[in-house]
């Protein structure tokens, strides 16, 4: 990928996740952390509301099917390795809950958030 392209990938990838973030916030979620670097993957946005954390994939495409089939088990895997890290360090003591979300991104519309959109169990299963 030619560096002006990949400049133009970031500047995409950075407008979904500020607009995952704005209807996130709108519908009462407090975003704790963006661009979520660990050694074991990375995490798009954190969340939280009430009493449940949100690790959230933000994902641009033509539809929500195509954002869903564009994060592998793999990629899920490593988004839940870096929560777990993320969680060990940020999240207080108690009772919480937490899960993994997909905001996707489509074409004149508002972005739709699919809430426990995978589960690590689903590996066994199927989505």
């Amino acid at each position: 990928m030619a560096r002006a392209e990949r400049i133009a990938a970031e500047r995409r990838g950075r407008r979904g996740e500020w607009l995952a973030a704005l209807a996130l916030q709108l519908k009462g979620y407090r975003i704790l952390a963006r661009r979520v670097r660990t050694p074991s993957g990375e995490i798009d946005l954190v969340a939280r509301r009430g009493a449940i954390f949100a690790f959230i994939e933000v994902k641009a495409r033509a539809s929500v099917e195509d954002a869903l089939d564009a994060v592998s088990e793999r990629a899920w895997q490593r988004i839940s390795a870096a929560a777990e890290i993320w969680a060990a360090r940020h999240m207080p003591a108690g009772d919480f809950g937490w899960r993994y979300d997909l905001v996707a991104i489509l074409p004149r519309q508002w972005p739709k958030h699919l809430r426990d959109a995978w589960r690590p169990d689903f590996a066994l299963t199927g989505r």
